[in-house]
């Protein structure tokens, strides 16, 4: 959590660009790497990063031992940022590419829909599951000579790495590693599959938060009335904005979320969507201020 919010790097760590590090919490159920670029900058390796290295892996494998009828998805949730999922859709395509409401119980449950589906939220909590026919017909294809066989044996093989059960830092861990070494990728290879929109997430505190309804995996709210036109409006005014907002399931809070193509644009939209979120849910205390 520290590594992931702060986007900084723990007591004790002296970081040499370039050198790969990896932060698991402390159950070890989530993961994520991260690195010193060469102008001695932090740079975090999230979640949405996994999923897409994972899947830059195993499609051209899928391609390579025949079996593109099989469909590889990956499972989002509206805090993915929008960069990781233009990349996505380039990847595997728009149909597969899914977006869940915020929880892995959600995404585990999206992901079920595709015979390889990959889901990760960004905090690095996630997994890959692989469908009953993915394994009958890898090891149908396993047998084979030449090209088709050698990618099916890779694949089932990975497998065995995976552990299907959400919650095992280390597998993931383990799975990077391997995939990493496999590509021959370091950090910024890894890191240049695409670039990161500016965004924030930003908690507006109010008076209750009961008043607010979403739908659509928690993107657009539904109550109060007219709030959603107002935030569309809004978005529509920012190059590459994104926004929404979405009811704490614990405390009186709205968290909202912004994002855009430069800086400027993202901390405008987003001081305007939680004006708004104050405005409408009767905020309570000092209005924050999005920096």
């Amino acid at each position: 959590n520290f590594v992931k919010t702060k986007q900084t790097t723990p007591g004790g760590a002296t970081l040499l660009p370039g050198q790969r590090w990896v932060s698991l919490d402390g159950d070890a159920d989530r993961v994520v790497y991260f690195y010193s670029k060469k102008d001695g900058s932090f740079c975090l390796l999230d979640g949405d990063r996994i999923a897409l290295l994972l899947g830059s892996y195993l499609r051209p494998l899928l391609k390579k031992a025949g079996a593109e009828d099989l469909s590889l998805g990956l499972v989002q949730t509206a805090y993915a940022n929008g960069g990781s999922t233009v990349r996505a859709k380039q990847d595997v395509g728009s149909d597969r590419v899914a977006c869940a409401k915020t929880g892995v119980k959600h995404c585990h449950h999206a992901a079920l829909a595709f015979d390889v589906g990959i889901y990760f939220e960004a905090n690095g909590h996630g997994t890959i599951l692989f469908s009953d026919k993915f394994v009958k017909q890898m090891r149908y294809l396993a047998d084979a000579r030449g090209e088709a066989g050698e990618a099916a044996t890779q694949l089932l093989l990975f497998r065995d790495l995976v552990n299907e059960t959400v919650g095992d830092a280390i597998s993931i861990f383990l799975c990077v590693e391997a995939v990493l070494c496999l590509l021959d990728f370091d950090c910024d290879d890894w890191r240049n599959m695409y670039e990161d929109l500016p965004n924030r997430q930003i908690k507006v505190v109010v008076a209750d938060r009961g008043i607010f309804e979403t739908t659509d995996a928690e993107r657009v709210c539904v109550k109060p009335t007219g709030l959603q036109a107002e935030i569309d409006a809004l978005v529509k005014k920012a190059p590459m904005g994104r926004a929404f907002v979405r009811p704490s399931g614990t405390e009186d809070v709205v968290r909202v979320y912004a994002e855009a193509e430069t800086t400027a644009a993202m901390l405008s939209l987003g001081q305007a969507v939680v004006d708004l979120v104050y405005k409408n849910a009767g905020g309570v205390g000092a209005k924050p201020i999005v920096k």
